[in-house]
């Protein structure tokens, strides 16, 4: 995300009311956008297909098969787009820009093909009783959506913030429209209008960097050179995503929280819709993170390795040090109150919101505790945002394994305890990793100048 940072700058520069809101809504609308639009669009199709009376099962299994299939290209390619960024970023610094456009074709050959292959082979085996047509459309889903990611990663390391919202509104947009207009034709025809409007999203996007590098080569394959590799970002990836979803998975799975709907896609009716809305709470967290760590922290932490390269004094890098310190601790701050703001209109409008969702009050308890889990997860984001900054993997690999275990183990746990437990574990793995995190990250932060010197 560094980049970003120079256009908060210049809004927070007006000194103004109308430009630190200013700042805080680009904010909120880049770290928030695509991922906002993704669920919102979801949940339209849902709810507008079954105000105009299209086949109830055709909605639920609509929702369900585009669930599974964003969860599962996002586990899939999370390696490749963290390790990916690593080599577009490591040949950017080194001023070799034409290797950037062919190396990104040949990662979506390999990811594209991987997809459709493994889309391919589950359509004809698990997914067998299912319709021709449903068949093509998921294994069409699942490979653009696998590209879609990475593209997405790959264009906000280019600082194309806003073209990607804008490419996600477009193709969100045509999701909708077409998926409503084909609605005479079931399932069939809401997954037709979701694979249109992504397959003019990942045209676009492609087009957006095809527009933003000119090279000679075609295709190149020189990131899976042995030097280029970078397999903790690569299991960092995988990792992360596993462990964001695996309570979901969960309780799709297990027999007693959820029904088949689809073929072997199952649903958990009492989890599902809490949480997905619980993540539209953490917006304002999102534009929080964004403006301090992007704009304070960047600031101080170039200070302070541009004093250390430069040969300045002791008491320059400690000073900057110092402030980068407080800058981390100032915008975790920021994030607890406005987060904790957000989870007090969550239990206000808690009730309203459900109800007008059809969900029964009974749900409200899993609600709140999923958007204080949510919430909290914003603060993990900009925990590993500042690990990555630091250049260290290893201990956000660490952090990861601990998140997915965590959350594996605890969910599995609420189960056993009871629906009233449910959604605790999630929330209560998320505050271990954080917890751990923090110790960590302060271990590190006083540990800082001995080991910039000393270990690298």
């Amino acid at each position: 995300m560094a980049g970003i940072g120079f256009e908060l700058r210049k809004l927070l520069k007006k000194d103004s009311l109308l430009g630190l809101v200013q700042a805080y809504a680009y904010a909120g609308v880049i770290g928030s956008g695509p991922w906002v639009l993704s669920i919102v669009g979801i949940l339209a199709v849902g709810l507008l297909a079954s105000t105009l009376r299209t086949p109830t099962g055709g909605v639920v299994a609509f929702q369900v098969s585009v669930t599974w299939l964003i969860a599962s290209s996002l586990i899939l390619t999370g390696g490749a787009q963290l390790a990916f960024t690593r080599y577009v970023s490591d040949r950017l610094f080194e001023k070799n820009e034409a290797c950037v456009l062919p190396n990104l074709h040949g990662l979506l050959c390999i990811v594209l093909l991987a997809a459709g292959t493994l889309a391919t082979l589950l359509a004809f085996t698990a997914f067998a009783g299912q319709s021709v047509l449903y068949r093509l459309e998921m294994i069409a889903g699942f490979t653009l959506l696998c590209g879609i990611w990475v593209l997405t990663i790959f264009l906000s390391g280019l600082k194309r913030y806003r073209a990607i919202v804008a490419m996600y509104a477009l193709g969100y947009g045509v999701t909708v429209g077409a998926a409503l207009l084909a609605r005479g034709w079931a399932l069939e025809g809401l997954l037709g209008g979701f694979v249109l409007g992504h397959f003019l999203l990942f045209v676009g996007m492609w087009w957006l960097t095809v527009r933003s590098f000119s090279t000679a080569e075609a295709i190149s394959f020189d990131f899976l050179h042995p030097r280029r590799h970078y397999p903790s970002l690569f299991a960092i990836g995988v990792l992360y995503n596993l462990a964001v979803w695996i309570d979901k998975l969960v309780f799709w799975l297990y027999p007693e929280t959820s029904a088949a709907v689809i073929g072997p896609l199952r649903a958990s009716v009492i989890y599902d819709l809490p949480v997905f809305m619980a993540y539209l709470f953490i917006i304002p967290g999102m534009a929080v993170f964004l403006v301090r760590i992007e704009t304070d922290f960047v600031e101080y932490h170039a200070r302070f390795y541009d004093a250390v390269r430069d040969g300045g004094s002791l008491e320059t890098i400690e000073s900057m040090r110092d402030e980068m310190v407080l800058s981390i601790r100032q915008g975790f701050a920021e994030i607890a109150k406005i987060q904790t703001l957000a989870l007090l209109a969550a239990i206000v409008v808690g009730p309203t919101a459900l109800a007008a969702l059809g969900i029964p009050a009974l749900y409200l308890p899993l609600f709140q505790v999923q958007t204080l889990g949510a919430s909290l997860q914003v603060g993990l984001l900009a925990l590993l945002n500042v690990f990555f900054y630091l250049d260290q993997r290893a201990l956000v690999l660490r952090l990861c394994v601990l998140f997915c275990l965590a959350n594996l183990g605890l969910t599995l746990l609420s189960l056993q305890l009871g629906a009233a437990f449910y959604g605790y574990g999630y929330a209560a793995a998320v505050l271990v990793t954080l917890l751990a995190g923090l110790f960590l990250l302060d271990r590190r932060l006083d540990r800082l100048e001995y080991e910039t010197f000393m270990l690298r």
